[in-house]
């Protein structure tokens, strides 16, 4: 789907988005509220410049509009792939990004994000990822590997892995199985602006995944070993 019809539909009373290679950055208007929206489409690779603009939308939020909620837009094939952008440093520029979210949670903005059409590896872990909360919808497309390419890094035959996945989210994209390890918080279906206010209602209770993710049967040793680490004892799945 079009970050347009999206947009329309998350912000029937008007927004300022705008697009500019494959950024996205505007304001929409929700009950009277404004939001600040961040985000790529077009399945844009993130590469220096655009976790630079990304990065820069942020802090011109914090600095100009103190608490004001922002919503992240997700579409991206993930890190951009080129020697340029390695040369360049662009595990900093993904950092300084991930840095940039969090200081504006720290600033008091709630943070929103929705995967709207594809979410890959590490252009997904410094945006929906880093959010208080992460949305997608039924449709999108979410996974940190593709199955060819996790059979040819852990030399697992990609037969075994498609066999894993069938009961094990962990090894299965898509975003019901990023919702049953926590990662996705719910999938949005329906009046999107609802689901958006619904969402910036949620009151802020710090990172739950691990404990979404035991509740869900997603992942079943995340929150067991957090549980060890802060309090002693053995390891004890639930």
């Amino acid at each position: 789907m079009d970050w347009q019809t999206i947009a329309a539909s998350l912000f029937p009373q008007g927004h300022s988005i705008t697009e500019q290679a494959c950024f996205l950055s505007g304001h929409g208007q929700l009950d009277g509220q404004q939001i600040a929206v961040i985000g790529t489409t077009g399945h844009t690779p993130i590469g220096v410049e655009i976790a630079l603009a990304q990065a820069q939308a942020i802090l011109r939020t914090v600095r100009e509009h103190p608490g004001m909620p922002i919503l992240m837009l997700i579409d991206t094939q993930g890190q951009r792939l080129r020697h340029r952008d390695e040369m360049l440093g662009i595990n900093s520029y993904m950092a300084h990004l991930g840095k940039c979210v969090d200081l504006a949670r720290r600033q008091g903005h709630h943070i929103i994000g929705l995967v709207y059409d594809q979410a890959l590896s590490g252009g997904f872990i410094t945006s929906g990822l880093m959010a208080d909360a992460c949305y997608a919808l039924p449709d999108a497309t979410i996974r940190v590997m593709g199955l060819p390419a996790m059979a040819r890094i852990t030399k697992v035959p990609e037969e075994r892995l498609l066999e894993l996945a069938q009961s094990n989210p962990v090894f299965a994209p898509g975003p019901e199985n990023y919702q049953r390890m926590g990662g996705v918080e719910a999938l949005w279906q329906g009046d999107l602006a609802a689901q958006l206010r619904a969402a910036l209602a949620q009151p802020l209770t710090g990172d739950t995944r691990s404990a979404l993710g035991l509740e869900r049967g997603g992942r079943r040793w995340a929150q067991a070993v957090i549980n060890a680490v802060l309090h002693g004892g053995p390891v004890q799945a639930g």
